[in-house]
């Protein structure tokens, strides 16, 4: 199997001019005429691609120089830039691969090419199920943060988190391995799009119950200084705002894909399932933003770690 067709098995194809139809995308000789096709050049993978891995790359020397930020929670936020780190440039790495072989640049022997489509495709497939698993990770060490005030340092150990962090990984690598293995299984394809769903439950129940706990806790605060409902009001305006922005991102840019992942268990010859998922390539370039977006959301918010990277920054461009 020619490597331009077999390094895109599993997350289908990153360029439509190979002939063989990749696993994972709808047969395109059942798309109509009147589907919306969105072109994605190569050169917005590599600088997506690029952005989001300067983004996580700082994230994580920042977090690992200055050690006011060895907490539990940011070990959760350190090992989520690791996997955006890792999906950003496990997709850069393979389109940069494939430009070179379609331009005659890279020429390799078919073992070669097999065990790099092997590498890249665990690679690829594990950096996605992790850094889902982080995400919730996230979700639940705030939530602990908010309910277990008093117990949290007992409860969110940083030895725990570490466990934790290692047992993420192990199953991600193990599991992708399997998926990979048995990507033509519709099991497979409905586990992945199982575990988005409960992904995405996790996170917004627990931030939703966390937002109605701030709620009364400013409606607590308003009425013991007897001040106006605006406040509060304001408050949890601003909190749902926020809610709404988070889960919002999450959905925008992991939901597509898995929508892909759904029509083509549930439809896979239809044509308008066709139409859908001929539109592939614009849902990676989706999760590739959500690798950028995460480090905004979850990272450089904090005023410590802005500090640390000011201060390496300088250090580096005095």
């Amino acid at each position: 199997m020619p490597i331009q067709e077999s390094l895109r098995r599993m997350l289908g194809s990153l360029n439509a001019t190979h002939s063989a139809t990749p696993p994972l995308r709808l047969p395109s000789n059942d798309t109509g005429p009147g589907c919306l096709h969105v072109s994605i050049p190569d050169g917005l993978f590599l600088g997506l691609g690029l952005v989001s891995l300067v983004e996580n790359v700082l994230v994580v020397v920042a977090i690992i120089k200055n050690h006011n930020l060895h907490s539990p929670m940011y070990c959760f936020i350190c090992s989520l830039a690791l996997s955006d780190l890792l999906v950003s440039s496990s997709i850069v790495l393979e389109t940069a691969i494939i430009l070179l072989l379609e331009a005659g640049t890279l020429v390799t022997p078919a073992t070669v090419g097999q065990q790099l489509d092997n590498v890249i495709d665990v690679l690829i497939c594990s950096s996605m199920v992790s850094s889902l698993c982080f995400l919730g990770a996230i979700a639940v060490d705030r939530y602990i943060s908010i309910f277990y005030t008093l117990r949290y340092h007992s409860i969110m150990t940083l030895s725990r988190s570490q466990r934790a962090i290692a047992a993420i990984w192990v199953a991600s690598v193990l599991s992708s391995t399997l998926l990979i293995t048995y990507y033509k299984h519709t099991a497979v394809l409905l586990c992945l799009v199982i575990f988005f769903l409960v992904m995405l439950a996790l996170m917004a129940v627990l931030y939703l119950h966390m937002l109605t706990r701030a709620c009364q806790h400013a409606r607590g605060i308003a009425r013991l200084h007897k001040r106006q409902r605006l406040f509060p009001q304001g408050f949890c305006l601003k909190g749902a705002a926020t809610l709404t922005i988070l889960l919002g991102i999450f959905f925008l840019c992991w939901g597509p894909f898995f929508l892909h992942l759904t029509l083509v268990i549930l439809c896979p010859q239809h044509p308008a399932c066709s139409c859908i998922s001929q539109n592939f390539n614009l849902f990676l370039v989706l999760i590739i933003c959500n690798s950028a977006v995460d480090p905004l959301i979850y990272a450089f918010r904090s005023p410590e770690l802005r500090r640390t990277l000011k201060e390496a920054l300088l250090c580096c461009f005095p």
